[in-house]
């Protein structure tokens, strides 16, 4: 697996740890992650990934300032499964 692959499955891997996180209720560790998810995304090199992926990219720091928990966590989650889905079918 190539670098790329490893930094999108780790950032689908960390929106998917701020959904569940924010789902329970813990709003410091949701916190947390979101800045492991930005931290992940800026790793990926984006002149190697499709465009729906950058696009998708371009849209993870709107979603991780929501104001509204639940809308963050419902993105964050969809997010998560976009990228986990390209990484496996790609």
């Amino acid at each position: 697996m190539n670098q790329n692959k490893i930094a999108i499955s780790s950032l689908a891997l960390d929106l998917k740890r701020v959904a569940t996180l924010y789902f329970a209720g813990s709003e410091k560790s949701a916190q947390r992650f979101s800045q492991e998810a930005l931290k992940r995304a800026a790793e990926i090199d984006r002149d190697k990934i499709p465009q729906y992926i950058n696009e998708a990219l371009n849209k993870i720091k709107v979603v991780l300032k929501q104001k509204a928990k639940l809308d963050k966590a419902e993105d964050a989650l969809m997010y998560s499964t976009i990228f986990q889905n390209y990484v496996l079918k790609s």
